[in-house]
């Protein structure tokens, strides 16, 4: 039979593994590494529609001026078209290849294919705080409609988040 003490310890264990487990699950750059890894969710579409809609296409023309000022070494989407077209425009303007992956494990294959570089995903809103949450991120993450996160990641720590906003005022 086990005692009080016996439950007491495991008790202990089990919640320092909860700790543990929290720290572990964030992402970082690789050591001796800055990456940049921007964030957006996928341009404007209507209710229903899989397809972006005129503010959309629009939106996604102005996600190439608002980030002229940053080389782009890589952009991620998932296999959904409005986020594949919301990023089509920055693809070409960057004469980059769009890499579509599943939405599992994101943060962490951007970081391991990418450290030290700067990385675009475009997410939906079912994925876009929890993978902020695992560059470190404590707040909600980019849902609304033009959102647009740059997080600068040291082997560490997410040492920045710039929240800023392309092609106008945006809604869920």
């Amino acid at each position: 039979m086990r005692s009080i003490t016996d439950y007491s310890r495991l008790g202990a264990l089990m919640l320092l593994a909860f700790f543990l487990s929290g720290c572990a699950s964030q992402i970082y750059s690789e050591k001796g590494t800055i990456s940049t890894v921007i964030l957006i969710r996928h341009a404007d579409r209507d209710v229903g529609q899989t397809d972006l809609n005129a503010k959309g296409k629009s939106r996604a023309k102005a996600l190439v001026s608002a980030l002229s000022h940053l080389t782009i070494d890589a952009i991620y989407s998932p296999a959904k078209k409005r986020n594949i077209d919301t990023v089509r425009p920055l693809s070409h303007a960057h004469n980059i290849e769009i890499s579509v992956i599943d939405t599992s494990g994101v943060a962490s294959r951007i970081v391991e294919e990418n450290s030290g570089k700067t990385t675009l995903w475009v997410g939906n809103t079912s994925n876009l705080d929890h993978i902020f949450a695992r560059f470190g991120g404590t707040e909600e993450g980019p849902n609304i409609y033009g959102d647009l996160y740059i997080l600068t990641l040291s082997d560490s720590k997410l040492e920045k988040v710039e929240k800023r906003r392309f092609g106008g005022s945006g809604s869920l």
